[in-house]
């Protein structure tokens, strides 16, 4: 189950590269204050999932259960601020035609990658708990 929460994670990580460098691409970093998208909140949840990610790696070159708890709790904040983004981002995709001077950079997410990332996020964080309960066995 450890292995599969890692490959999980690193597919949802593929997902949130994609979003990132076309929020990057399209402005999101130049232009704040037409992005729906606080950069801190965006660059918060990457090095948060990031770090966790580098926790449960280790993790699983040292099978130590703090470790798995340790993740867990990093993934907690992670998830809230994508939830955050989510809801922030819907009204932008809604919006089908531009009405802002500055369209805003993550009208260009691709709708599957938004969707893949967040059924893969939500099961890895479930991955990870069920781990660090112990469900499942080594």
């Amino acid at each position: 189950m450890a292995i599969a929460a890692l490959i999980l994670w690193l597919l949802t990580a593929a997902g949130g590269f994609v979003m990132l460098g076309t929020w990057i691409a399209k402005g999101g970093a130049r232009q704040p204050s037409s992005s729906h998208l606080p950069a801190p909140v965006i660059f918060g949840h990457f090095l948060l999932a990031a770090a966790g990610l580098v926790v449960w790696i280790v993790y699983l070159v040292l099978d130590n259960d703090t470790l798995a708890w340790v993740a867990f709790v990093v993934l907690l904040p992670v998830a809230l601020l994508g939830l955050a983004m989510l809801l922030r981002w819907l009204p932008v995709y809604r919006a089908r035609t531009a009405t802002e001077s500055a369209e805003p950079a993550e009208r260009h997410f691709p709708v599957a990658i938004v969707a893949g990332h967040g059924v893969l996020a939500v099961a890895t964080v479930v991955l990870v708990l069920l781990t660090a309960l112990g469900v499942g066995g080594n």
